[in-house]
């Protein structure tokens, strides 16, 4: 198979390309949020949160364990960023933005938007084709591309 070398390469090239750009966006993330006080994760969370959810959607959606989430939970809330609600399964608590919680997510989300190197470097129109792209590669490990 004598294109094998250059399908590597190609391959090489293109996740490498993949992995510097997430690592610059992760950096421009953790730069933006340390201006607030912030860990990561608390930033996480407050802009995941713009109704009240369960503990576990929140796991979900940072890929994590519930318990880590409940440390979390206990962390915002003593900074007074977020209360626990009771849902309708009295068995569910509900995490939800507190008014300084909804007043933080905001300036975290204008700041991210304001200084987000994909926004800053890619046109509207170009976003719009990128993105397609990227949730193609995020799906099915097992579909592939006909020519």
């Amino acid at each position: 198979m004598p294109n094998t070398e250059a399908r590597f390469a190609e391959a090489s090239r293109l996740s490498q390309l993949l992995i510097t750009i997430a690592e610059e966006a992760k950096a421009d993330f953790v730069a933006t949020v340390g201006e607030f006080g912030l860990p990561v994760p608390l930033a996480r969370v407050l802009v995941l949160l713009s109704t009240p959810s369960p503990m576990r959607d929140l796991a979900d959606q940072l890929h994590c364990d519930r318990s880590y989430i409940t440390g979390l939970a206990d962390q915002l809330e003593e900074r007074g960023l977020i209360s626990r609600e009771p849902g309708t399964d009295r068995r569910i608590k509900l995490l939800a933005l507190t008014d300084a919680g909804e007043v933080m997510r905001d300036q975290i989300s204008t700041a991210v938007a304001e200084r987000n190197m994909i926004l800053r470097r890619l046109t509207d129109a170009e976003r719009r084709t990128l993105a397609p792209l990227l949730e193609r590669l995020q799906g099915d490990s097992d579909a592939t591309c006909t020519p």
